[in-house]
């Protein structure tokens, strides 16, 4: 099973990349972040054409989050994080997709810090270690996919020096991650590639031509999916593509269960 992530940077904007990623690799499931449109606009027909059921979490212009399943429809399970019923901002959206709990993730990215923005980014990280916990405590199989705006450590950007006063890389937010990590979420990615550098983000073409790079956008699995990890790729080459999304699409394969005897 081929579970993605991928901030699109607006869904309708980018609809022609996000289709031709949908045709190339063919996820089974793929959490788009960044959708950026009100849930009436949301590109569903294509989408449907492609071979896709879709569940959406929309907002005119910001944020919003989506799930798509080839040859399925999602089951929807919660849209918002629990914890702040006056937070309007459209950024999870959880479902069940051929028995695995999903949930797509647009972290508020807090800048500029110190200030309201930031505030709100570690009280909506909160809400969703207290949500993750519960998700864990449940015991079912589970991927937060999406982008995390935290780059957890210097081995994850290309130069900490430069960025260091971003919202991203502040203690608070790295803290946060590692709180979150530490109910006992494996990091698909850097499991499979403990040593390497590995980005999603960058944040022009010209960064991306040098590989000045983030990495912000995981899948996290929950403790009884990790011995399935197969592997766990980005598709960098779509961020060289025209008028691409500025993230590249993060991806994991998980073996088949085996049945226990």
């Amino acid at each position: 099973m081929k579970i993605a992530s991928f901030n699109v940077n607006g869904v309708n904007g980018r609809l022609p990349r996000l289709l031709e990623w949908l045709e190339e690799t063919q996820p089974d499931v793929a959490c788009l972040q960044e959708i950026k449109t009100s849930d009436p606009k949301f590109p569903v027909q294509a989408i449907e054409a492609a071979g896709y059921g879709a569940i959406w979490h929309g907002q005119p212009s910001h944020h919003g989050v989506a799930i798509l399943a080839r040859g399925a429809q999602p089951l929807e399970v919660r849209r918002g994080l629990p914890g702040d019923e006056s937070d309007l901002q459209a950024r999870y959206l959880e479902a069940d997709v051929q028995g695995i709990r999903v949930a797509s993730v647009y972290l508020p990215n807090g800048n500029p810090q110190p200030g309201p923005k930031f505030d709100y980014k570690l009280a909506w990280f909160e809400r969703l270690i207290r949500h993750a916990q519960t998700l864990i405590d449940a015991g079912g199989p589970v991927v937060l996919a999406g982008d995390f705006n935290v780059v957890p450590t210097d081995a994850d950007i290309y130069n900490a020096w430069l960025w260091r006063l971003d919202a991203v890389l502040q203690p608070e937010s790295r803290r946060a991650c590692e709180r979150l990590l530490a109910q006992g979420w494996v990091d698909a990615t850097r499991h499979l590639h403990p040593g390497e550098r590995v980005y999603t983000f960058w944040v022009n073409a010209d960064a991306f031509r040098r590989n000045a790079g983030f990495r912000m956008d995981f899948l996290l699995v929950s403790p009884g999916l990790a011995g399935r990890l197969a592997a766990a790729e980005v598709d960098s080459e779509h961020r060289g593509r025209e008028k691409p999304s500025d993230h590249a699409p993060v991806w994991i394969r998980l073996a088949q269960d085996q049945p226990s005897s």
